[in-house]
């Protein structure tokens, strides 16, 4: 069963949910989703966080989430399994951390390192003291 009830955990990030998720667990995932897109520095954050509680008691990892964002012009795709619901909100949280950190430090590098040429290039400085 899919909840109609769509909350908004950041101005622009979607939380959905899917089966038996209580209203406890999406409290706490807006909180953690929130901790990781709301932090100064980063570049816009938009999309949708589904988390899923499968109705099989016997699965292992019953427990999954799926975050579809558009970090500035970057998309990242975060996946997580668990067998809690909590456990799932702490793991999804730590990727999309690890991935929001990754994308941000490629975002803010707007220009290439300076280029070394070799030598017999223009750049090559033949007065230098100790060649490379």
């Amino acid at each position: 069963m899919t909840s109609d009830d769509t909350r908004n955990t950041a101005p622009i990030v979607l939380l959905r949910s899917d089966g038996d998720v209580d209203e406890e667990i999406l409290a706490y995932a807006r909180t953690k989703i929130d901790a990781v897109v709301d932090r100064p520095g980063l570049p816009a954050v938009s999309g949708v966080v589904r988390i899923t509680h499968a109705p099989a008691h016997h699965a292992e990892r019953p427990w999954s989430a799926t975050a579809d964002l558009r970090i500035g012009r970057r998309h990242v795709v975060v996946l997580a399994e668990e067998a809690t619901g909590p456990e799932l909100v702490d793991h999804l949280q730590d990727r999309l951390r690890r991935q929001t950190d990754r994308t941000a430090h490629n975002t803010h590098r707007t220009t290439a390192p300076p280029w070394r040429g070799g030598p017999g290039t223009p750049s090559d400085d033949s007065t230098d003291p100790h060649p490379a």
